[in-house]
């Protein structure tokens, strides 16, 4: 069989850091086209990469048959490029938060069936060696009943991260559609869905935009979740955690306590009732402090899900339900009520 061929849409930051260098990266696909509205950084990654320059992606489409897409665009175009790019019978993966609303995000799955192609979003936290090992230590009652967690996921701002620095997307409503929970959020409502293994039936959110001025979108978002067996827990966005980043989660159970990403040396520490410790040394999760180089495994996954004919972990479904946590928040805190999620 031959290589994957794949286009990369949109050529910022997380198409530099991420995308594009794990393409590179696996030996069973080619890169064969970008596309970026900024010709100039369309034809510097072109050349880099050996790929074709295009500034319209329906432009790409028309001209290029691709096998597989990474859409890396702002937020409030995840849902018509990704549709286009499965109308055109690529193979889809969409960086996250996958939609700007429920109903973008059905249009987008619906899509996905209709041409028979594969829908991913790329919710990297999923692949961390200590979310995934604390996962089957919940799953296999290590931990007893879980009771409670907290979770967070802030830094100083996209403005460091983002390619346009402090004119960035990221900070349009327009664009963005929402801030730090979109951005950083709803990565947490993923790893926390898929870690307790059970989805969130109330949301209480209270988004504000309290650190950053001239923004239009939140830069610091404190959220409170029930699930459906009763765990309760804080998930905390912040576009404001200076000077460095936190991603951590901890979660409390019957038997003890799970610490992930809490620890500079141990990414997992399992503290437990009869005084036992189990310290972990598993890889750092991915950071944008220092560059972020290692692999995600997303992309890894995205290629291996096609060549395999496999469903991808985080289909559209999935991405569609965490997404919908951060709509909750978002509409709890627009009317000061819990936000119930429909089941």
């Amino acid at each position: 069989m031959s290589n994957l061929k794949v286009a990369i849409i949109g050529c910022g930051s997380i198409a530099q850091n991420r995308h594009l260098l794990e393409y590179e990266a696996n030996e069973e696909v080619d890169i064969v086209a970008v596309c970026d509205i900024v010709e100039e950084r369309a034809m510097v990654t072109a050349e880099a990469f050996g790929a074709r320059a295009y500034t319209d992606y329906e432009d790409l489409f028309s001209k290029e048959n691709v096998d597989a897409v990474s859409v890396c665009l702002p937020n409030y175009l995840h849902a018509p490029v990704s549709i286009a790019g499965l109308n055109a019978g690529a193979h889809v993966l969409c960086e996250k938060p996958m939609a700007t609303s429920r109903e973008e995000a059905n249009e987008m799955i619906e899509a996905a069936e209709r041409n028979g192609k594969k829908l991913m979003i790329a919710h990297n936290q999923r692949f961390v060696s200590s979310h995934e090992k604390a996962r089957k230590l919940i799953e296999s009652g290590d931990l007893g009943k879980v009771y409670s967690f907290r979770t967070t996921f802030g830094h100083g701002g996209p403005e460091g991260w983002s390619a346009e620095g402090e004119d960035s997307w990221f900070f349009k409503k327009d664009q963005a559609f929402i801030g730090a929970m979109g951005d950083l959020g709803v990565h947490k409502a993923d790893l926390l869905r898929h870690v307790l293994g059970e989805e969130f039936v109330d949301v209480a959110g209270f988004i504000e935009n309290n650190a950053k001025e001239g923004i239009t979108v939140d830069d610091n978002a404190v959220c409170i979740l029930r699930s459906e067996s009763g765990v309760v827990g804080t998930l905390t966005a912040s576009w404001a955690y200076n000077p460095q980043e936190d991603n951590s989660t901890v979660i409390y159970g019957e038997k003890g306590m799970l610490r992930l990403e809490d620890d500079s040396t141990y990414s997992l520490i399992a503290q437990y009732a009869n005084g036992d410790t189990v310290n972990y040394e598993l890889g750092q999760i991915q950071s944008n402090d220092e560059g972020g180089q290692t692999n995600t495994g997303v992309i890894d996954h995205f290629v291996e899900c096609i060549v395999q004919d496999k469903k991808p972990l985080i289909d559209g479904e999935e991405g569609k339900r965490s997404l919908e946590v951060i709509l909750a928040a978002i509409e709890s805190g627009e009317t000061r009520k819990i936000t119930q999620l429909e089941k």
